[in-house]
């Protein structure tokens, strides 16, 4: 196991350890204890990519804007803000504030920040996200100088960020973490290491001071944090749990109050086992699995076609998965906002899956398989949540269109198996997307293929590419829409990635917990929470 830091002092390690056992430690701390559903990578805002990350890294640092905990964007950092006649110049005005070490954040942060983000160097998996600033993709790519980038500190506290195209989402993208302030009087000092616990500074509410990867992570109150004096918890403890029945045996043990995730085929017996917990809600996430066109025999559409169009979603959402997901046959999930047209759907959505499976064999055999050339392939998904639940369904159906076609499943830790995505090593792999702002091209931006490791089959289609581009600088809504619509009806028939279905989030959440409010995006800050007659 590695270590990535030790406290230092015996004493504050002892009161961490007891903290993580009950609801206070021994030194009467008010802690809040809560699972997540993976092994934390990284805590840099800027190299991470992952949900669960989000969680800790959204306790620590505030962007330009936040959230409030029913997902309402609200004022982070920024006091107020223009946007100018053109509407590609953004500028905010800072409010007073300081890191957590005392020195004070400035908009000069937020440039070293932004820059760094785009630095070829650090290799970020979200880079693409802002590539909207003006000349974030040509700095990412090495091409300009930093000082380049569409974004200056007009003074301390005035930030401007001009865009290569309007942007009605841009306020609700302010509030993902890689746009959050980093400190550069820290991080050029430590490097790397600016995260671990001994080096960290933060401008949230609480601060890292303990992590033990594999294990748990202790973030502690910034009491420089201006809304410190609001916050109900000292301290926040996060367990890196994957096992849903571990779960469930600290929850009875009395020693957690919050996890991510549930098995959610099991919310009726978890609905009498543990009243009150199981919460479900609507949520802007589409389960997809990619199919790596980038490789044989996944280049081949004949072959990407067949097996989408043979898994049974309507028996997995009905029977195996957690009540409320929906199947899906478009990429960009319902409700979502600046997309006011017709959906588009694959072509093949209103077939039975009788004519399905017949469809399937003959675009195969027009492949060239059959018995004197089975198809094989591996099917890799991840460890948590519904997903082993549904992997042995897919390999039932796949097997179902011949007896040559040989699908294998192989269970994969989560981080692992994105970290395989990134790198484009599968064959057919599981995965989802939350949503990071409510709009259709946070969705769709993922398969262009500037967007580098997210795109993780490596689809390039100029089409496309061009019809997201036109979308992005028209300033219609109505028509910026349809060109997304145009756009996502090809990448549909070319099938770069197949829809499964559509979530609702799955939290374990303490009954007496209170500030607690569902949302689209299932982000729930540790700031907000209470614990009742506390």
């Amino acid at each position: 196991m590695r270590i990535n830091s030790f406290l230092a002092g015996t004493a504050l390690a002892v009161s961490v350890i007891l903290s993580a056992c009950g609801g206070q430690s021994g030194d009467d701390v008010p802690t809040l204890r809560r699972g997540i559903s993976a092994k934390v990578d990284t805590l840099d805002p800027h190299r991470s990519s992952a949900q669960w990350e989000n969680i800790i890294i959204g306790d620590m640092f505030i962007g330009l804007m936040q959230e409030a905990a029913d997902g309402e964007i609200i004022p982070g950092v920024a006091e107020s803000w223009e946007l100018d006649e053109s509407g590609l110049v953004w500028t905010f005005k800072l409010k007073d504030t300081v890191w957590s070490d005392g020195v004070p954040l400035t908009a000069h942060d937020f440039v070293f920040a932004l820059r760094r983000l785009q630095d070829p160097a650090i290799a970020s998996q979200y880079s693409s996200l802002l590539y909207n600033i003006k000349n974030a993709e040509p700095l990412n790519s090495g091409e300009i100088a930093p000082e380049e980038l569409g974004v200056r500190a007009i003074d301390d506290l005035t930030l401007e960020i001009t865009l290569e195209n309007p942007a009605p989402y841009f306020l609700g993208l302010l509030t993902h973490y890689t746009t959050y302030p980093v400190p550069q009087h820290t991080v050029e000092v430590f490097g790397e290491a600016w995260i671990q616990p001994d080096n960290i500074v933060v401008n949230g509410p609480y601060k890292l001071v303990y992590w033990v990867t594999g294990n748990q992570l202790v973030t502690e109150k910034n009491p420089l944090f201006d809304e410190a004096d609001s916050l109900c918890f000292e301290r926040v403890t996060y367990f890196e749990l994957e096992d849903a029945s571990a779960v469930e045996r600290k929850i009875e043990a009395g020693d957690l109050d919050i996890n991510n995730a549930f098995d959610g085929g099991r919310k009726a017996e978890l609905d009498r086992r543990l009243p009150g917990w199981a919460r479900t809600s609507p949520q802007l996430v589409t389960t997809y699995w990619s199919m790596n066109s980038s490789q044989p025999p996944f280049d081949d559409l004949r072959v990407r076609k067949a097996l989408a169009m043979v898994i049974d979603r309507e028996y997995l959402v009905e029977k195996v998965l957690t009540p409320g997901f929906i199947p899906a046959y478009s990429f960009v999930p319902p409700g979502m906002a600046n997309y006011d047209v017709d959906r588009p759907q694959v072509s093949w959505s209103t077939l039975d899956r009788r004519e399905r499976l017949i469809m399937a064999k003959a675009l195969l055999e027009d492949a060239g398989y059959g018995p004197d050339n089975p198809l094989k392939f591996e099917f890799i998904h991840r460890s948590t949540d519904d997903n082993p639940k549904a992997a042995p369904v897919a390999q039932a159906n796949w097997n179902e269109i011949a007896p040559w076609v040989n699908a294998q499943i192989l269970r994969q830790d989560t981080k692992v198996l994105y970290a395989r995505l990134r790198q484009s090593d599968f064959e057919i792999a599981d995965g989802a997307w939350t949503a990071d702002f409510d709009d259709p091209i946070n969705f769709l931006y993922l398969l262009d293929s500037s967007t580098g490791q997210q795109n993780y089959g490596r689809y390039n289609n100029p089409e496309y590419d061009a019809l997201l581009q036109s979308a992005s600088a028209e300033f219609d809504l109505q028509k910026r829409a349809e060109l997304f619509a145009q756009a996502e009806t090809i990448m549909l028939e070319d099938l770069p990635v197949t829809p499964m279905w559509y979530q609702v989030s799955k939290n374990l959440v303490d009954p007496t917990l209170t500030g607690w409010a569902d949302n689209a995006k299932d982000n729930h800050r540790s700031r907000w929470l209470c614990r009742a007659g506390e």
